[in-house]
């Protein structure tokens, strides 16, 4: 499985991105697979931020971003989004991708990783 992640820049603090994140290959169009979305500011560890379901029925957040982010997926496209409003300096980091089979296992510890994408908020 193979993600590839989009839609990162230089966002000003109360702006918004929206980032994307394309998954291909393997099992993916057979299988049914959780993606989620993790970030990683520099010096620090790589965090939870976002999960969705395959059937997108549960989302799941980081207290850090509930009501300030929204993670969607369009399953036809393989594709799972992450909006993010109202961001914040701390928000900075690369983001990365993730997929897992397991539902659980998508927020913890998944099996496969995108490349990540940079996204940077300036206050």
């Amino acid at each position: 499985v193979q993600l590839v992640e989009s839609g990162g820049g230089l966002v000003q603090a109360g702006g918004s991105l929206r980032l994307s994140c394309a998954a291909s290959g393997g099992t993916f169009s057979t299988t049914t697979y959780a993606m989620g979305w993790f970030r990683q500011a520099p010096g620090n560890e790589r965090e939870f931020v976002a999960a969705i379901t395959w059937s997108g029925g549960s989302t799941y957040y980081a207290d850090s971003v509930k009501g300030r982010f929204t993670i969607s997926r369009i399953n036809f496209k393989n594709t799972v989004y992450l909006q993010m409003n109202s961001l914040k300096p701390e928000d900075t980091g690369v983001y990365y991708c993730a997929a897992d089979r397991v539902d659980q296992s998508v927020r913890i510890g998944p099996t496969y990783w995108g490349q990540g994408t940079q996204v940077t908020v300036s206050s």
